[in-house]
């Protein structure tokens, strides 16, 4: 294919670019004879390119290596190898850890991603984020179901493309496949395994009010309910740990308080520096777990009794459903997985003698 353009480029020097450096597509554009944006355009699949041009492109991008090969077979084929994950935050850990579980089962695939964000859970900026990732020629997207916004963001996906969600939901949207983690039964072992302990009550640090979209939230309140128990306010937090170590000193304050389940472990290793510069002890004074089992839980004094959800595992279960929507198959079950309740050593019975023993 690429013959009578071989005499040109032999004569400017090598196919492959002198200084050592990657192929750009300027060189794909040069070895096959024709303008950059042909070549741009031969890559999206945006506007049509006569076929001996596109022949011509592919053949240039697998001489240069310009794309791995696998890239350059699938773009001959015309099947796309690309997937959208479509989420509120690549920064939080529940978030990343999906996204990464997402990314290595894709590649293990021969897939790749692209990654788009969005702000807020108003329609307008979800079609904005929708947008820039279906110009990509996407396969299909997995949405992160996290919250509102990854809610709104399934509810505005085209019908045409296939969407799958991971999510820690009790339920999900119609007419889309699941991954869950099941939060709910994980909130219930947290809440029964310190009232077994012997604790009065339980109290929840969460990140209020989206802890009370939360499977963990509701497994707290069905397990002290079901107790007889009349579950006590929640203490509020956000996003920033500050809130943790405030709420950390407000717990210092309230003797009554003898046993916290924390929507995750940053707000749990706040509020343990709180308590520790107010002179209280855990666990003997106050019983702590946390969620999310980040690594650092291991190595806190004490180490922090937390719950295992699976973010990775959530990931690759999400891709292998959006695999089954792509291949068109009918009828895709839910996955559901069970978090893992860490016992380590920031939980223990209350203390007889209570906060002044």
């Amino acid at each position: 294919m690429l013959e009578s353009n071989k005499s040109a480029v032999m004569a400017g020097g090598s196919r492959s670019p002198r200084d050592g450096r990657a192929p750009v597509i300027a060189d794909v554009a040069r070895l096959a004879g024709v303008s950059v944006p042909t070549v741009s355009r031969v890559l999206t699949g945006n506007i049509p390119v006569s076929e001996e041009k596109r022949q011509r492109v592919l053949d240039a991008i697998e001489e240069l290596q310009y794309r791995p090969s696998s890239l350059a077979r699938a773009l001959k084929s015309g099947k796309r190898r690309m997937i959208a994950i479509l989420t509120a935050s690549t920064e939080f850990y529940g978030y990343t850890r999906t996204i990464a579980g997402i990314e290595r089962a894709a590649r293990e695939s021969g897939y790749s991603v692209v990654i788009s964000t969005v702000k807020s859970p108003d329609p307008d900026d979800a079609l904005a984020a929708i947008g820039p990732a279906l110009e990509q020629q996407v396969a299909g997207a997995i949405v992160i179901d996290f919250d509102p916004a990854g809610a709104e963001l399934l509810r505005q996906l085209p019908a045409h493309v296939p969407a799958v969600a991971a999510s820690g939901f009790s339920k999900g949207q119609p007419g889309h496949p699941y991954a869950f983690i099941d939060e709910y039964s994980a909130g219930r072992a947290v809440t029964e395994y310190l009232l077994a302990l012997g604790h009065p009550t339980v109290h929840h640090l969460g990140l209020f009010p989206l802890t009370q979209f939360s499977g963990r939230y509701q497994g707290w309140i069905d397990a002290l309910a079901d107790a007889g128990l009349t579950p006590p306010p929640v203490l509020p937090a956000t996003r920033s740990v500050h809130s943790g170590y405030e709420q950390g000193l407000r717990i210092a304050d309230s003797p009554e308080i003898t046993a916290v389940f924390c929507s995750n472990d940053g707000l749990a290793h706040a509020a343990l520096r709180a308590l520790h510069d107010r002179g209280v002890n855990v666990p003997e004074q106050v019983s702590l777990v946390g969620w999310d089992n980040q690594p650092f839980t291991e190595f806190t004094l004490p180490s922090l009794t937390t719950v295992e959800p699976g973010f990775g595992g959530l990931g690759a279960r999400a891709f292998s459903l959006l695999l089954q929507r792509i291949s068109g198959a009918g009828d895709i079950k839910d996955t559901v997985a069970a978090p893992k309740l860490i016992l380590r050593d920031s939980a223990t019975r209350p203390s007889v003698a209570g906060r002044d023993g």
